[in-house]
């Protein structure tokens, strides 16, 4: 990838808005291979980065400057994304490269994970290809050091084509169930421990859309309400992310 990279386009360029759009209604699955990645022995990304539309206040209010700009190492609480800046900023000036920053989910404009050479996601570079010509489009790739393929064929999930059930639930949130259960009957105050900010595995499972996971929470005596400390449940968290196939679990 190459870091300093950084592409301009209209204030109101409606097509624009829509891959933004597009990125935030899609995130969940973004943040859901994340959250299985950091349970195998073995990483399967070799790209994990969000885009985000960073904001610099100006003497005019109405026309602040915005930059969007890439992030790594990316964290999610269900409402805020943090991670670190890879790009050097060539407009705005109150955030520099290698920053540590947290921004709320509607900052987010796009995001990207590759597994082998697929890539997943990346809304805007797709838009931006489809206005290159043929050897346009081969130096943006080559320039990322990604093949991204047919911009008109954007996935979201891993392999959803061979495995449509994907687009519902992970497979290793399904195939993990036994070593839950396991893990729950061993560590049984794991059940309803919380965290520093109150979230409970419960929440986090909850905002990764994980529904075997959850079954099995539940089975050990999970507490539904559980609150973290801004007052959300994990019910809250599904309904926000719209993990349809979790919310009947949760409203019980």
């Amino acid at each position: 990838m190459e870091k300093n990279k950084v592409f301009y386009t209209k204030k109101h360029d409606e097509e624009m808005l829509q891959a933004f759009q597009q990125a935030q209604n899609t995130f969940k699955y973004f943040w859901r291979e994340l959250f299985w990645e950091s349970h195998r022995i073995v990483g399967a990304l070799s790209i994990a980065v969000v885009k985000i539309a960073f904001i610099e206040e100006t003497d005019d209010e109405m026309n602040p400057l915005v930059e969007h700009m890439w992030v790594n190492q990316i964290e999610f609480d269900g409402d805020y994304i943090s991670g670190v800046l890879v790009n050097k900023p060539n407009i705005i000036s109150n955030v520099q490269n290698g920053d540590t920053i947290k921004v709320p989910l509607h900052q987010l404009s796009d995001w990207l994970f590759v597994i082998g050479s697929q890539t997943y996601g990346g809304f805007t570079i797709q838009l931006i290809r489809s206005r290159m010509n043929e050897q346009e489009r081969s130096e943006h790739d080559k320039a990322w050091g990604i093949s991204f393929g047919d911009f008109n064929d954007i996935l979201i999930a891993y392999q959803q084509k061979e495995y449509p059930e994907n687009l519902i639930e992970h497979p290793m949130s399904v195939n993990m169930r036994e070593k839950i259960a396991f893990f729950l009957k061993e560590n049984p105050l794991e059940v309803n421990g919380s965290d520093e900010m109150g979230y409970t595995h419960l929440h986090r499972e909850a905002i990764a859309g994980n529904k075997t996971s959850i079954e099995e929470f539940l089975k050990a005596g999970a507490n539904l309400n559980a609150k973290t400390l801004t007052g959300k449940t994990p019910l809250d968290f599904a309904k926000q992310l719209d993990w349809k196939h979790i919310i009947p679990l949760l409203s019980n």
